[in-house]
C-alpha cells in the first residue's frame, strides 16, 4: 500500500470525495494544468471559476434589487447606463482575455518571470485606456441616458449615478484584468476571493448608501466595493508565494515590443466584446420604443439571465485556461480534449438552469420586481431565451477556446456576423415589422445562439487556432 493510500486509510478521508475536491480547488495551491487528469483539472479550475462568476453577476443583482425599490425611474437608469457600461466591459474584458492568454502561455512554458512581465505590461495598458474612458463618462452622462431612449425623468434623476459609476471606471477595468491575470496563471481561487470581498462590501454598503443619497449611494457603494477588491488583488499580485505569479516594480517597466503584442490580442478581443455589447445597446433601443415598463422588465430578466449565464462563463474560462496552458506546454491535442470537457459539463449546467426558467422564472423574477407590468416581461424574456441556453453554454465554450489559445480575432467575425448581420435585423423584423413587441426581441437572442455555436463548431474543428503564435 502506498504512503498516500495509508494515509487516506488512517484519516479515513477520500480525496475523491465531493468536499475534498472542493476543498482543493479553493486552496490557492499551485498546481501543473499541463499533467494528470483532464477532468480533474477542469474541475479545479471551473469551481473557484464559476463562484467568481457568480460574484460578478451578484452586483447588478444587488444594484437591480436595492435599486427597484426607489422606483421605475431609477431602474431604467441603472439599466440603461449598464447597458453602455458593456463598451467600459468590453474593454476589460479585451485586455483581460489578453492577460489570460499571454500569461497561460508562459505559465506553460514554465517561464514564470515571463508571466510576471505580461500581467504588469497589461496594467499599463489597461491604466492608459481608463482616462479616456472615465472623462468621456464623466463629461457625457446626461447624453448617454438621453440617447438610450431615456425619459426626461430618468435623465434628470440619474445623470448622477451615470458620473459615479463612469468616473471609478478604474476599479471595473482592474478587477477584470487583473483576475484574467490569476486564472492564466491557474490561480483561479485569487481570482474569486477579489470577487467575494467586493461582493461582500457592496452588499454591505449599497442598502446602507442608498438611504442616505438615493440613487447615487448604489453607484458609491458598487466603485467602493469593487475598489476594495482591486486592493486586494494588487496585494497579492505583489506579494504571491512561490508557485504563483508575482510582479515587481521592474516588471512595469515599458516594454514596447510586448505592449504591441497585448495590444494586437486586446484589440481584437475588446472588438469582439464591443460587438457583442453594441449588439445589446441596439436591442435595448429597440426594446426602450415599448414604453419604461418594457425597458426595466428587460433590464430585470437580463440580470436575472447573467447571475446564471456567468457561472457557465466561468465554466468557458476553464477552458480557455487550460488551452493556453497546455499550448505553451506543446500539448494541443491536450488543449482540444479539455475544451470537449469543459464544453460537456456546460452543456448539464445550462440544462439545470433551462429547466429551472421554464417552471419558476415567475417565482424568481417576483423577488426581484414588484411591479406586475415590469415583472410580466421579465418573466416572458427568461422563458423565451431559456430555450437556448444548452446551446448558449457549449457555444460560449468553443468561442473562448479561441480566445485562450490568442486567436481573438476568429470569435471577433462570428460576433460581427451572428449579432450584427443576422440579430438585431431578426429582432427588428420580429419586435416592430411583425408587431411581435418586446417577444420578438427575446425571441431573436436564441435563434441568434444557434448560429454562434454552428459558426462555432466548424471553424474549431480546422484546428488553426493550435498554430496561433503569442
Amino acid at each position: 500500500m502506498s504512503n498516500d493510500q495509508t494515509t487516506s486509510s488512517k484519516t479515513g478521508t477520500n480525496n475523491n470525495s465531493v468536499y475534498s475536491i472542493i476543498k482543493q480547488a479553493l486552496s490557492g495551491e499551485h498546481r501543473d494544468y499541463t499533467t494528470g487528469s483532464i477532468r480533474r483539472a477542469v474541475i479545479f479550475l471551473s469551481i473557484p471559476m464559476i463562484l467568481e462568476m457568480c460574484m460578478e453577476s451578484v452586483f447588478a443583482v444587488v444594484d437591480i434589487f436595492f435599486v427597484g425599490h426607489i422606483g421605475k425611474e431609477a431602474v431604467a437608469t441603472v439599466g440603461l447606463t449598464e447597458s453602455v457600461l458593456f463598451l467600459v466591459y468590453s474593454l476589460a474584458m479585451g485586455l483581460s482575455m489578453a492577460a489570460t492568454a499571454l500569461v497561460a502561455r508562459r505559465t506553460g512554458e514554465k517561464d514564470p518571470e515571463g508571466a510576471a512581465h505580461s500581467a504588469a505590461q497589461a496594467v499599463n495598458l489597461a491604466l492608459g485606456v481608463t482616462v479616456v474612458v472615465s472623462l468621456a463618462g464623466v463629461l457625457l452622462a446626461p447624453d448617454i441616458l438621453r440617447v438610450m431612449g431615456g425619459s426626461p425623468a430618468t435623465v434628470a434623476t440619474g445623470a448622477i449615478y451615470t458620473r459615479i459609476v463612469f468616473g471609478g471606471s478604474i476599479v471595473i477595468m482592474l478587477l477584470y484584468l487583473i483576475n484574467g491575470i490569476f486564472r492564466g496563471a491557474g490561480n483561479a481561487s485569487m481570482a474569486m476571493w477579489s470577487l467575494w470581498i467586493a461582493n461582500g462590501c457592496n452588499i454591505l454598503l449599497c442598502p446602507l448608501l442608498i438611504h442616505f443619497f438615493g440613487l447615487k449611494g448604489a453607484a458609491i457603494a458598487t466603485t467602493i466595493g469593487r475598489g476594495i477588491g482591486v486592493i486586494y488583488q494588487l496585494y497579492h499580485l505583489f506579494r504571491g508565494k512561490k508557485g504563483t505569479i508575482r510582479i515587481t516594480r521592474k516588471s512595469f517597466t515599458p516594454d514596447v515590443p510586448l505592449l504591441k503584442s497585448l495590444t494586437k490580442i486586446a484589440w481584437t478581443g475588446t472588438t469582439q466584446f464591443l460587438i457583442g455589447s453594441a449588439s445589446l445597446i441596439v436591442m435595448v433601443r429597440i426594446i426602450a420604443q415599448f414604453g419604461d415598463a418594457a425597458i426595466a422588465g428587460y433590464q430585470v430578466a437580463l440580470r436575472i439571465f447573467l447571475f446564471f449565464l456567468l457561472p457557465a462563463w466561468g465554466m468557458s474560462n476553464a477552458g480557455a485556461t487550460l488551452v493556453g496552458q497546455n499550448l505553451g506546454a506543446k500539448r494541443p491535442d491536450r488543449a482540444e480534449q479539455s475544451v470537449w470537457t469543459a464544453a460537456r459539463y456546460n452543456a448539464i449546467f445550462m440544462m439545470v438552469v433551462t429547466v429551472l426558467f421554464l417552471f419558476g422564472s415567475d417565482v424568481i423574477v417576483a423577488f426581484m420586481n414588484k411591479d406586475p407590468d415590469v415583472g410580466k416581461v421579465a418573466v416572458q424574456m427568461l422563458r423565451v431565451i431559456s430555450l437556448g441556453y444548452i446551446i448558449y453554454g457549449v457555444g460560449m465554450v468553443l468561442t473562448n477556446a479561441f480566445n485562450g489559445a490568442g486567436d481573438t480575432r476568429t470569435p471577433t467575425y462570428i460576433n460581427l456576423f451572428c449579432f450584427w448581420a443576422f440579430q438585431i435585423p431578426l429582432a427588428y423584423v420580429l419586435s416592430v415589422a411583425l408587431g411581435l413587441g418586446p417577444l420578438g426581441v427575446f425571441m431573436a437572442i436564441p435563434i441568434t445562439e444557434v448560429a454562434v455555436l454552428a459558426s462555432s463548431y466548424l471553424l474549431f474543428r480546422k484546428g488553426a487556432w493550435k498554430k496561433v503564435k503569442i
